[in-house]
């Protein structure tokens, strides 16, 4: 099987209300698995104006669309340009990608990370850092697969 193709392009405004609307309520629901719902969303929020004062005129912050050869658009990704902890510009963070649901196991995934790590060089970074919850193991896979290594780890029991 070939494996697919993207092109990254800026996300429109409109795009934007749609895919943070999504993100962040994937986000509180992966959250809430360790926290109750109403801090969850708190989070949420705080984290998106902490993250993306600015929406999509972010500095060093680039939400991008990913499209097949044939324009469909089959996919997101949000890459920080530079280290959040740190602000070093030679580590860019991947904040979020998703495939979306027609798409999904057909590498997709693959393709468009391979597209933001391309991004994260051109702007300098020699290193991509991500969080992943515990619970996506296709999250999981994929960045293991594609040569990602655990750096810190958290873990849990329910009582």
């Amino acid at each position: 099987m070939n494996s697919p193709v993207v092109t990254l392009r800026p996300m429109r405004q409109d795009e934007y209300e749609n895919y943070t609307a999504r993100r962040d309520l994937e986000y509180v629901q992966s959250l809430a698995e360790t926290m109750p719902a109403e801090t969850a969303m708190e989070k949420a929020r705080q984290d998106r104006a902490l993250f993306l004062p600015q929406g999509l005129a972010t500095e060093r912050h680039r939400l991008l669309v990913a499209e097949n050869t044939t324009g469909q658009v089959v996919g997101y990704a949000w890459v920080g340009l530079e280290e959040p902890r740190t602000k070093t510009t030679d580590s860019a963070w991947l904040y979020d990608i998703s495939v979306e649901e027609p798409y999904r196991r057909s590498g997709y995934g693959r393709a468009i990370l391979a597209a933001v790590e391309a991004v994260a060089r051109e702007a300098g970074a020699t290193r991509l850092g991500l969080n992943v919850f515990g619970h996506n193991a296709p999250a999981i896979s994929l960045y293991q697969t594609c040569g990602y290594e655990v750096t810190t780890q958290q873990m849990a029991k329910r009582l």
